[in-house]
């Protein structure tokens, strides 16, 4: 495999099927060499024998189809496209043809640097020269300076749809005509061009355009073509492509958590009869503001959880034509939906809008994914096609008339990208939502044929709760509340938690005084040779460096005195907040464990246990029947197209997918442990059903291998370090999704539904460095009741508060424990967990990690004289109320025993 293949992948970060798309690309240059005036058939046949897909180059130069599901990532494949060939293959020229207007400008927009989705971004030898972004709007005034830079990158982005219009006008395109600059039309300067490469975007849309053979003209070296859909419809029927020679389709995509997972929404019970089609209509589109509005939520509350960005989500409703549009937008706006809430929130997408409104409807439209443009609702009727890219639609309600198979495949396209880039585990983050109560079998079953290019889930829902009104509760530590500080970026939909805990200081400039104490506090917490504990804070040295601080910040206006206070003063406030901040804190320090000098890894040489490796031969008929465009490789899921010279190089080529193998550093073992598999697989099989076992599930057979290597797994150093970068960290606010209308309930009782504990928040807490928490068990619970009532302070960390991550595979997640509480004599992180659960991998990976901070928090706790932190497995069946902290230590260790 050609160096920079890995390189630009890993720079580029390439998700595992665009990694594969230029792999071939890279088996492509060599069995086939792009040059001018190639011979075309003799370019065919080399790549037909290693890609059998590909039938026919359906142009007069060799040109080839990636078909990469929507959501996977065209654009930044393009970019890995033209760093490939610049840098492996000396390719300085590219074309890069867009459908319309709106791919056209979203183009240069990724192709500009510094741009938020800039495809270069990690490429270095673009970082110092960038490339030449040459456009249909700016090519003649560039025309002259084309000759001054010939070894830089240039990559000229044209929309085919203006090139079209100028042909049908019955006259040659304007990039044909003269220009004085070059002596030549530009259009005959790229033709004679030795190395020009044309990228097609979306090329299922001009395909059979008269634009695109005029294109042909160019006579480019090679062409690459980027779709979700390889196939154009025409009178006689859908026509599949002939060139594709790699095609990852939707339903892999969602299998692989590229892309959001689809939903079709309906009510529990719902029956139409008796219904009007307006009823109908209006029911779907008020419970899909309903279901948005428990996404805004979810999401909200996921981000406050997670230190993430907070995704604001909006509903497409899709109308029957313009008029009916109209009709939705008044509806929207009017005081009787929804108490007036989204009249200012909604926009309304076609085409009769003009002038002015046609540029404000643009405007709101592009920015729809900004949290601070209002738009939550757009109506539409069939504008919002391929190039409007956003990662924030939620919420589908299809308002036409249309049978299932269309309104999936036209609905779920423009929804499906994930806002964080990849699927978060959280259920209302990851799900594209399709409201279709009246369709809804029909969708279903739809989905559900062998066909189908997707499988929809579907998510019934009672009429509670979809009335039911979700917010996201806030919840600061006490001392955040005694001292007056406000969360961040609170939304319409955020909540601070219920409280009891007053402002320690009544009069405002104390109040301010003490806030900005808290501030220089904070910035103390990074200084752990200076603040080690917060019981520091006490100290006389410490309190007036703070005095000092704080005066030097405050001023007359900053305060809204009229005369500054006295030093005795600040002091005052200095030492009550210190006395806060020491009594509603506990002392944890951030530990990062790093190792010293060289580190060196790998995996040991072992046997392989094969026993459970035993795939029965593929049948020739099975082997034709899940083929899709003369496809042999569906079975591998992507990876059989292609024919490797030698049987273990399939293990080899699954195995170096896996982010901790290096080819280079692992060549001897892969091939030892791939010797082993094709040994095993050619004992009971022939050797070509053993060739079409491992072309078939290749990416099986490496998962099964890389799996045992992590037992042999070896790292060597020359030691480790313990850095403590922080002596004391702040807590972080806790965010939970709640009904509006559920009360908190008293902790010291179980709550009346015991299978529904995600519900319920609960408060009434005497020692807890919060006010309201939520629970996983009624075992969660009693140990709160324990802890409330035997411990100094205790508390359950939000995400991100001790930032200890544990080994999982080749994953290290981080590890959030469930409580911490300090004793006169320790801190203890204590985890409850079912009985059952206490032996799996996942839990000895928690305890392992959470064991070895322990033992760094104590050893620096010990240097300032500190208390220990104390790690506790305890099995949920030996909790009781009626117990104390030792004694259900004791017997937690003894049951663990």
């Amino acid at each position: 495999m050609n160096r920079h293949v890995n390189a630009i992948a890993g720079r580029l970060s390439l998700r595992q099927p665009q990694k594969r798309s230029l792999e071939i690309l890279d088996r492509v240059t060599a069995i086939a060499p792009p040059k001018k005036d190639a011979d075309v058939a003799a370019a065919l046949a080399a790549i037909r024998s290693e890609y059998p897909t590909v039938t026919d180059f359906e142009r007069e130069f060799p040109s080839l189809c990636f078909a990469l599901a929507t959501g996977v990532g065209k654009t930044r494949l393009m970019g890995a496209f033209i760093s490939y060939l610049y840098l492996a293959q000396d390719i300085k020229n590219f074309f890069v043809l867009a459908p319309n207007l709106t791919i056209y400008n979203k183009l240069i927009a990724d192709f500009t640097p510094n741009t938020s989705k800039y495809v270069f971004k990690g490429i270095s030898e673009f970082a110092v020269e960038t490339p030449e972004i040459i456009t249909g709007d700016d090519y003649e005034a560039k025309a002259g300076t084309l000759f001054d830079q010939p070894e830089r990158c240039k990559v000229n982005i044209f929309n085919i749809s203006k090139i079209n219009s100028e042909v049908r006008g019955g006259k040659a395109p304007r990039i044909k005509r003269l220009s004085e600059y070059i002596g030549e039309s530009y259009f005959d300067y790229l033709a004679g061009l030795p190395d020009l490469v044309l990228l097609m975007d979306e090329s299922h849309r001009y395909r059979a355009s008269a634009g695109i053979r005029a294109i042909n003209e160019l006579k480019p070296i090679l062409g690459l073509e980027l779709t979700a859909t390889p196939k154009v419809e025409t009178p006689k029927g859908v026509v599949n492509f002939k060139n594709v020679i790699f095609d990852y389709p939707l339903g892999q995509a969602m299998e692989d958590g590229f892309v959001k997972e689809p939903a079709v929404v309906t009510r529990k019970n719902f029956n139409p009869a008796g219904m009007s089609p307006d009823e109908i209509e209006r029911l779907k589109l008020e419970d899909g503001i309903r279901l948005h509005e428990s996404v805004k939520v979810e999401l909200e509350t996921y981000a406050r959880e997670t230190g993430n960005q907070i995704v604001k989500p909006f509903l497409l409703a899709i109308a029957r034509d313009t008029n009916h549009a109209g009709k939705l937008l008044q509806l929207i706006q009017s005081e009787a939906f929804f108490e007036g809430r989204y009249k200012t929130k909604v926009i309304q997408v076609d085409s009769s809008q003009t002038g002015e409104a046609e540029d404000e409807m643009v405007k709101r439209l592009l920015a729809v994914e900004s949290p601070e443009e209002p738009t939550e609702i757009v109506i539409h009727v069939n504008m919002l096609k391929e190039g409007w890219d956003v990662t924030n639609l939620y919420t589908i309600v299809p308002l036409r008339a249309a049978n299932a198979k269309i309104l999936v495949e036209q609905s779920i396209g423009r929804g499906l990208r994930l806002p964080y880039g990849k699927r978060t585990g959280v259920v209302p983050v990851d799900r594209l939502n399709i409201v279709a109560h009246d369709k809804f079998q029909e969708i279903v079953d739809e989905a559900n044929k062998p066909d189908s290019a997707i499988r929809l889930k579907a998510v019934i829902m009672t009429p509670d709760q979809l009335e039911q009104r979700t917010v996201t509760i806030v919840s600061q530590s006490n001392l955040s509340s005694q001292l007056g500080l406000q969360p961040d970026n609170t939304t319409p939909s955020t909540t601070n938690a219920p409280t009891t805990v007053a402002l320690a200081f009544t009069n405002p400039e104390e109040l301010k005084i003490a806030q900005i104490a808290r501030q220089v506090m904070r910035k103390l917490e990074t200084q752990p040779d200076k603040l080690p504990s917060v019981t520091y804070l006490m100290k006389p040295e410490i309190q007036k460096f703070i005095v000092e601080e704080v005066a030097a910040q405050c001023s007359p206006a900053q305060l809204e005195m009229e005369a500054m206070p006295g030093k005795s003063n600040f002091a005052a406030v200095v030492a009550k907040t210190a006395e806060l901040v020491a009594q509603g804190t506990i002392d944890i320090p951030r530990i990062l464990v790093v190792p010293k000098g060289q580190v060196k890894s790998g995996f040991k040489s072992f046997t392989l246990d094969l026993t459970g490796l035993s795939y029965p031969p593929v049948s020739e008929e099975l082997w034709v029947q899940h083929l899709r465009t003369n496809k042999v490789e569906v079975l591998s899921v992507g990876h059989g197209t292609i024919h490797e010279p030698r049987q273990e190089d399939y293990v080899v080529s699954g195995l170096v997918e896996f982010d901790d193998i290096s080819y280079d550093a692992h060549a001897d073992l892969l091939y030892e442990l791939a010797g082993q598999v094709v040994k095993h697989f050619r004992n009971y099989l022939s050797e070509e059903d053993a060739q079409k076992v491992l072309q078939c599930h290749q990416r099986d057979i490496a998962r099964f291998v890389h799996a045992q290597m992590q037992q042999h797994y070896w790292e060597e150093t020359t030691g480790y370090e313990v850095i403590i970068s922080r002596g004391v960290t702040d807590l972080k606010p806790c965010a939970y999704s709640v009904s509006a209308n559920e009360p908190t309930l008293d902790f010291q009782h179980a709550p009346p539904d015991k299978s529904n504990w995600g519900r319920y928040l609960f408060s009434g807490f005497k020692r807890c460095l919060y006010p309201v928490l939520k629970f996983q068990s009624d075992a969660e619970r009693k140990l709160a009741v324990i802890l409330d009532r035997e411990a100094m302070r205790w508390f359950r960390p939000s995400r991100g508060q001790f930032q200890i991550f544990y080994k999982l595979g080749t994953e290290h997640p981080e590890y959030q424990p469930d409580f911490v509480a300090e004793t006169k004599e320790a801190i203890y992180m204590l985890e409850p967990k079912a009985r059952d659960e206490l032996k799996s991998p996942e839990v000895q990976a928690k305890q392992e990690a959470a064991e070895q901070w322990c033992k760094h928090a104590s050893a620096y706790a010990r240097s300032y004289g500190g208390k220990p932190w104390k790690y506790v497995l305890i099995p949920h069946d030996i909790i009781s109320v009626n117990m104390d902290i030792d004694g259900l230590i004791k017997a937690a260790r003894n049951a663990v025993i």
